[in-house]
């Protein structure tokens, strides 16, 4: 069954909902739907009270690290966090309080080439079962392109079932933001979640588009209830009008 999987995104050291594709790493600043003044301990408290476990912490660029910390210290155990992770700092991340770390870019070199060695690496230094892939994509010829960098660099993967086999030994989930879509609240990608939810294998959780119920029911019925969901831009507590906090607890213990 299709769960809803709450997403906190940290933007200069606030909780943010932006649109991804805006993301640059120039002097401009990202197109934002929402910024809360509520400290970042007060989401995660939230989810953490409801039992929404799986909440992702996402630091988008510099300026993060105290409200991630944060964050994580609200709900211990419950929440993974991402966002410049590496092997030097994965142990201090799971020691703040992150229950798996997140990792995307990382996972390259500086062109976008895949590492395998690192994932590896990573998975001996703290578990395969503490490691979320981000393979946050964009659509491309052959179908959807793995991108790195807050979203800016076009890697060397393409996602299909193949590679998901690949790297399903080296983590526990898969996280994918459908980063056409991301914060514009104008639909998902159901080919994407076609996909996703044809492969069957580790937790796969999709971000991206999710505007209303009948989203969540289209990725319910395009995944086989494979694939977990995220809402942002959309959710009341974050600004939007499209769904509320109260609907989305109720769908998750399946009163829909």
């Amino acid at each position: 069954m299709t769960k809803f999987r709450p997403c906190i995104d940290l933007h200069d050291g606030k909780v943010k909902q932006i649109v991804g594709g805006s993301l640059r790493d120039d002097s401009s600043e990202p197109e934002e739907n929402f910024v809360s003044d509520e400290p970042t301990s007060g989401v995660a408290g939230k989810c953490r009270g409801d039992e929404l476990t799986g909440a992702h912490v996402i630091m988008l660029g510099p300026g993060n690290v105290d409200a991630a910390r944060e964050a994580l210290a609200a709900g211990p155990g419950g929440l993974p966090g991402g966002g410049g992770v590496t092997l030097a700092n994965a142990v201090e991340w799971l020691e703040a309080g992150a229950s798996h770390i997140i990792v995307t870019s990382w996972l390259f070199d500086e062109n976008g080439r895949f590492m395998p060695e690192r994932l590896s690496s990573l998975a001996s230094e703290v578990g395969s079962d503490r490691i979320v892939v981000d393979l946050s994509s964009r659509r491309s010829a052959g179908g959807w392109t793995v991108a790195m960098n807050r979203w800016q660099t076009l890697t060397d993967l393409e996602v299909s079932g193949h590679l998901l086999d690949r790297l399903a030994g080296g983590c526990a989930e898969f996280l994918v933001h459908s980063a056409d879509v991301e914060g514009k609240c104008g639909g998902v990608d159901g080919e994407l979640v076609a996909l996703l939810g044809s492969w069957g294998g580790i937790p796969i959780t999709y971000a991206g588009g999710a505007r209303n119920l009948e989203d969540l029911r289209l990725v319910e019925d395009a995944s086989g209830g494979r694939v977990d969901v995220t809402v942002g831009s959309a959710l009341d507590i974050f600004g939007g009008s499209g769904l509320t906090y109260s609907e989305l607890l109720d769908w998750n213990t399946g009163e829909r």
